[in-house]
């Protein structure tokens, strides 16, 4: 049976566009197949809006510290739907980008909801396409199944839409983006609850950026109703009523559903293809992204590996070039940046210290600010960093930091840990004055040694 294409990819977001432009500038017949709008979740109603909230928001904290830099007669309201206006002006404008992009490169975009028949058979309304290889690339979307009535409640995509904002504010989740638009609608102008089950919220990553995050969410205004857990979200009369396991009851004009997203594989057909899931429902696959049927792949978040753009990108280019590149590629899932777009940022890369103490002996360094920029305008926020290092080797496992420009100055700084560099690569680095990103150069000792191998003697 001859082949209509190469490759069909399921699914037009970041992963599947790098794929499909990658395989066609190495020749592929590529087809792209999407049910919504190209771009994906982060271009449409993820990474990319979320930041343009959180510039928004940003501007309530620089005007106050404008003050205190001799600006005066400062004043300003936030209009919601005069942002949702600019907002969607530009997702249309990257959307036009992305189509752009697909159409230069040669690749077919069609419009619609694809289904698995079989290995190398989709169908998309009418019609039937065959290709050798199928990529699934289709992502993630929010969950609903934490609590009872979560369903009720928006979610990171409408809340994207919002058009005004809520008096009140009922976020619920400890996870990145219940802290990230806990923080954001805070401040946009609205009054917001942070409802979560643990103790302190982003479980994961490293115990001093969640407890600094915290306690700077609260001196944000933010109220933190951790360390309980929760029931059912109820609708009301009055907006919305959380239950929690205590018999407390926490109320809102509006709440916002965070607790998590699953992967988007419900009615693909991939079940009946023989794909093999696993129990949260993604599509299970080996360090090449092959799934458990010859001819299929997956990448991104749909995978349920590391759910982040970037990542996702990169597995759909080391695919390509696998397959139709004839240079064998393979995604390192183990050294990922991340962030988190609090007010203050977050920003990490590789081993938490509980992470690090688990294979061996770990120094720990550590330094703790107010920026200078914070402390001339009378600002009491800090800003907090944190160097993880190899006992033995001094080669530097993680870098953590809470605070302004925090994952600007991460994300170089992950270069250097992806190349292996040790402590006395950064002692040896010459300090830019004044920064605050000199700080990681200028720790000279342990605040902390854990497991420290004995001293010897003569």
């Amino acid at each position: 049976m001859a082949e209509d294409h190469d490759l069909i990819v399921i699914g037009a977001g970041s992963g599947g566009v790098a794929a499909s432009r990658r395989a066609a500038a190495h020749s592929a017949r590529v087809l792209i197949v999407e049910a919504d709008r190209v771009g994906g979740t982060c271009v449409i109603r993820g990474c990319v809006p979320k930041k343009l909230m959180m510039y928004a928001a940003g501007f309530a904290q620089a005007f106050e510290e404008a003050r205190g830099f001799g600006w005066v007669d400062l004043a300003g309201r936030f209009e919601m739907n005069r942002w949702a206006d600019a907002k969607a002006a530009e997702t249309a404008r990257l959307e036009g980008i992305y189509r752009k992009m697909l159409a230069d490169s040669g690749v077919e975009l069609v419009a619609g909801r694809a289904r698995l028949l079989g290995p190398g058979v989709v169908a998309v309304g009418g019609r039937e396409l065959r290709a050798r290889r199928i990529l699934i690339a289709t992502g993630g979307a929010p969950a609903h199944d934490a609590i009872p009535g979560l369903a009720q409640a928006m979610t990171s995509n409408e809340v994207l839409d919002l058009r005004e904002l809520p008096a009140t504010l009922l976020v619920v989740g400890g996870g990145y983006i219940a802290v990230e638009f806990a923080s954001i609608l805070t401040g946009l102008g609205s009054k917001v609850t942070l409802a979560f089950r643990d103790t302190h919220p982003l479980r994961g990553f490293d115990a001093d950026l969640r407890t600094r995050l915290a306690t700077a969410l609260a001196g944000r205004g933010i109220t933190l109703a951790g360390g309980v857990a929760l029931q059912s979200l109820e609708r009301t009369a009055g907006g919305f009523a959380l239950h929690r396991a205590d018999g407390s009851v926490l109320t809102a004009d509006a709440a916002l559903n965070a607790t998590g997203r699953a992967p988007n594989t419900a009615d693909l057909g991939l079940a009946e293809a023989g794909v093999r899931l696993d129990a949260r429902g993604a599509v299970a696959v080996d360090a090449d992204s092959r799934s458990s049927v010859p001819g299929i792949w997956a990448i991104g978040d749909v995978t349920n590996r590391v759910n982040l753009t970037p990542v996702a990108i990169a597995e759909g280019r080391a695919f390509a070039d696998t397959e139709f590149g004839r240079r064998p590629s393979r995604v390192d899932h183990r050294t990922v940046a991340s962030a988190v777009f609090t007010d203050p940022p977050i920003a990490t890369v590789g081993l938490s210290e509980a992470e690090a103490l688990r294979a061996g002996p770990v120094d720990v360094y550590e330094s703790d600010f107010r920026p200078m920029k914070t402390a001339f305008a009378g600002g009491a926020a800090r800003t907090y960093m944190k160097l993880v290092v190899d006992g033995l080797n001094e080669r530097v496992l993680g870098v953590h930091m809470i605070g302004a420009d925090a994952p600007e100055i991460v994300q170089s700084l992950a270069v250097a840990l992806t190349c292996g560099a040790t402590k006395r690569d950064f002692d040896r680095t010459l300090a830019v004055h004044p920064t605050a990103a000199e700080e990681f150069v200028l720790m000279r000792e342990p605040v902390r040694r854990h497991g420290a191998a004995p001293a010897t003697g003569s």
